[in-house]
């Protein structure tokens, strides 16, 4: 891995939104970015690093988070979204080209049919209500809002689709997790069932990620379903959560170390050469980024007996069956670079860097590798921030851990708070390697979506 990396602003995605912005989520696979801002999402289109259409219409407050739903045939889109009024909407776009699969064909059909459609035809308030439905446009090339997901009683603050679309997680500043399950059936209909809340934690949730679905890896034996999911909360922990046996979900670990409010959670994409897997990242108030590796069950079974070890010690609830329980440990705590809240990190599922950013406007990215490279790496870090000072790896407290800094930018947006940042494929015109070469992205209370080149 390269011992310094140099992070170049691009032009910023235009236009900007023009108010505050909180986060910007790319597809897993088409050269499109959604935006959530104000009352609306934006879609940018990573081929042209402009505007493509806006969902607006469906939320009375602000639009906090946003996923796209795994697995679906070519030409088809859907997209939840979360918002302060405490529902969960459902958006859907459907194209009839026959070359969709190749995104840019279905990017266009997306740009052309929002860009010629108004506000009111864009959006369809409930499902089933006639009135709206009337006002479905002639062309079937359109986005619609399809159906409104109700029952928490605060803002939502996390939306995440399980890897297979079945199961949709949403949390709130209610303290509770909603698992809802895709029971439409073939059709395709948008009928969701709600299965599960779960109310353990003692604060706001922030974030709720499920786990990625990697063959054998999430089914243990004695650990019930394959689908794993996390949340992170204000009251300082995370809670890993499985289906048991009984169809019922429960807690099956508490992870406790951070020192402040989790303000999200990313699972890592894919298994790396000698490191243990599963890996959960979690950033926090406490202005730290941490790793957390899954025990092996052989391994608690033989501590537990060696010392005679509750296993319903340690704060553990009541819900968190001892044929479920699973033993998490703070495998990695990255170098401190931050001052202030860490907001948002996102880990590369292609190169297996990390990147962090939050309330002192600070970008960070990091790289994994042996500890003694760490130790005598003393190059500058690069940067390209105007009117920033540089930082070098001398100047930032040094972890006990693989991690080291390869990058740092100061006052990414300027004066400004940064809220989000996530890996992207790049598509634009400016990269020799479409859907290949990776670039930042991150996200400001300037309305701002900016993107950045790494070399």
């Amino acid at each position: 891995m390269a011992s310094s990396i140099t992070l170049t602003p691009l032009q910023p995605f235009k236009p900007a939104v023009y108010s505050r912005a909180w986060a910007s989520v790319p597809h897993p696979t088409l050269p499109l970015l959604a935006t959530t801002h104000a009352k609306e999402v934006t879609i940018y289109s990573l081929t042209t690093l402009t505007k493509h259409s806006a969902l607006t219409g469906g939320h009375s407050r602000s639009v906090r988070c946003a996923a796209w739903k795994p697995g679906l045939p070519s030409g088809k889109l859907c997209l939840v979204t979360g918002s302060f009024d405490a529902t969960a909407g459902l958006w859907r776009f459907e194209s009839e080209a026959k070359d969709s699969a190749e995104g840019e064909q279905l990017e266009v059909d997306v740009t052309t049919s929002s860009q010629t459609k108004t506000p009111s035809q864009q959006a369809k308030i409930r499902s089933g209500d006639d009135d709206d439905q009337s006002e479905k446009s002639d062309t079937e090339d359109d986005w619609e809002f399809t159906l409104v997901l109700e029952g928490h009683e605060n803002e939502i603050k996390s939306v995440s689709f399980a890897p297979s679309g079945q199961y949709l997680a949403t949390c709130s500043r209610d303290k509770t997790v909603w698992i809802w399950e895709d029971v439409g059936g073939s059709e395709g209909d948008d009928e969701w069932e709600t299965v599960a809340v779960l109310s353990e934690h003692d604060g706001d949730v922030k974030a709720v990620a499920w786990a990625p679905d990697v063959p054998g890896r999430n089914k243990r034996a004695k650990h019930g379903g394959a689908d794993v999911l996390a949340s992170a909360s204000y009251d300082n922990t995370v809670r890993i959560w499985r289906e048991d046996g009984d169809g019922e979900w429960v807690c099956v670990a508490v992870l406790e170390g951070h020192e402040g409010t989790v303000w999200g959670l990313q699972w890592e994409g894919r298994a790396r050469d000698g490191e243990g897997f599963p890996r959960l990242m979690t950033f926090s108030a406490d202005a730290t980024v941490r790793i957390w590796s899954l025990v092996e069950e052989e391994e608690v079974e033989e501590e537990g007996a060696k010392e005679g070890a509750n296993p319903w010690s340690g704060g553990i609830p009541n819900t968190m069956r001892r044929g479920l329980r699973e033993d998490w440990t703070c495998t990695a705590v990255l170098p401190a670079v931050h001052t202030r809240d860490i907001y948002s990190a996102s880990w590369s599922g292609a190169s297996g860097m990390i990147a962090s950013t939050g309330s002192d406007g600070v970008i960070a990215v990091y790289g994994e590798g042996a500890s003694s490279e760490a130790a005598e790496e003393k190059e500058d870090v690069a940067m390209a921030s105007p009117g920033a000072e540089p930082t070098t790896a001398a100047d930032v407290k040094p972890a006990s851990n693989t991690w080291r800094i390869l990058g740092t930018v100061a006052n990414g947006h300027g004066p400004y708070e940064i809220n989000h940042v996530t890996w992207c494929k790049r598509f634009d015109p400016g990269t020799e390697r479409k859907g290949i070469e990776e670039m930042l992205v991150t996200t400001g209370d300037d309305g701002t979506v900016r993107p950045w080149q790494i070399t």
